[in-house]
């Protein structure tokens, strides 16, 4: 009626919301939402999670939809994979992901190869998720990225989001699906606020898996990143436009399937492509992309070769110094852009 009279509604602002607090708000629907779905890992109910992930989430849903479990990674993934073949929808906390290791068997030999195994007749709807690749000061044992060990694996599906959006739909489209999905988070995200849109609000919100997104739209070379390296490129994106060089910034988001039409898009478009991620670069996610491009059209449409810009090839020092020259920072892309453009 207002709008009818000449008045103009303006729509409700953005909100600055915590990845943390994006990712409560998705098991919090997801939970309200679907009977079948629970969580379980180490101190997620009583003490909150151990990033305060699943805060208020025990004391609203009780102990059999919220649980503490025994630390024995191999033990409860298993409970959580068999839960699945009986169609419950688990959330199987990883205190971090270095722990997984310890129930790699039942991630790769029972969750992602059950529903292959069994021609189709046993799906195996489970999410694993926690903090993936370097925390801080923490060395070699807790600061490995995993996108590239479980992207290397059919029957996986593998997201990992940058921003707040991209962690409360990812989340939420990994409850819903019908595979087993790894979500690598980023421990270093969790707190850090993004802006979270009207939209992002509602319960309905998904992000697909298996879609990119453009961050950034450039001309002169993409930037293709997942998780918290997604910043850091936009970083360097923001300086090199200082330097009237435009950069194109592509957020991966999912790992498995890799949106690789989105890169190949953007290479014609720029016609240069360099890749950044903090994991370690024999076999890595850029390794991929850049042989993606080599193998398809979009290669005939580079002017220079690709360019991987990655973490350091050693085990992660403890050192604070030597961490921060085994991850890559925003000068070490300053640096892979002006490479490839020859500048």
């Amino acid at each position: 009626l207002q709008q009818r009279r000449g008045f103009r509604l303006s729509a409700p602002a953005a909100i600055q919301v915590t990845v943390r607090d994006a990712l409560n708000q998705a098991l919090d629907e997801e939970l309200e939402r679907d009977e079948r779905v629970f969580l379980l890992g180490e101190e997620v109910a009583q003490y909150d999670g151990a990033y305060k992930i699943s805060r208020g989430l025990w004391k609203k849903y009780g102990d059999k939809r919220v649980i503490d479990t025994p630390i024995s990674e191999m033990g409860f993934t298993g409970i959580a994979v068999g839960a699945a073949m009986v169609w419950l929808r688990p959330v199987c906390e990883f205190m971090t992901f270095n722990f997984s290791m310890q129930a790699i068997d039942q991630v790769i030999n029972s969750a992602a190869k059950t529903c292959y195994m069994s021609a189709g007749s046993i799906a195996v709807p489970i999410v694993f998720r926690g903090p993936n690749g370097a925390s801080a000061g923490v060395a070699a044992q807790h600061s490995q990225c995993f996108a590239a060990w479980y992207g290397h694996c059919p029957g996986l599906k593998v997201v990992s989001p940058w921003s707040s959006e991209d962690a409360k739909g990812l989340l939420k489209a990994s409850i819903r699906d019908d595979n087993p999905v790894v979500m690598l988070e980023n421990e270093l995200l969790y707190g850090v606020p993004f802006e979270m849109s009207e939209q992002a609000q509602s319960k309905d919100f998904l992000v697909p898996i298996g879609k990119a997104k453009i961050e950034r739209q450039g001309t002169h070379v993409t930037l293709v990143s997942h998780s918290r390296p997604v910043g850091h490129c936009l970083e360097a994106a923001a300086i090199l436009a200082k330097e009237g060089v435009e950069c194109e910034v592509v957020n991966l988001r999912t790992i498995r399937p890799m949106d690789i039409e989105a890169v190949e898009a953007s290479v014609v478009k720029t016609n240069h492509l360099v890749t950044v991620e903090g994991g370690w670069p024999q076999f890595g996610v850029g390794a991929e992309i850049c042989a993606r491009i080599m193998e398809g059209s979009a290669f005939n449409y580079l002017d220079a070769p690709a360019v991987r810009v990655t973490g350091a090839d050693v085990p992660m020092p403890y050192a604070k110094i030597l961490e921060d020259n085994c991850i890559p920072q925003v000068k070490d892309i300053i640096f892979a852009v002006k490479k490839t453009l020859n500048i």
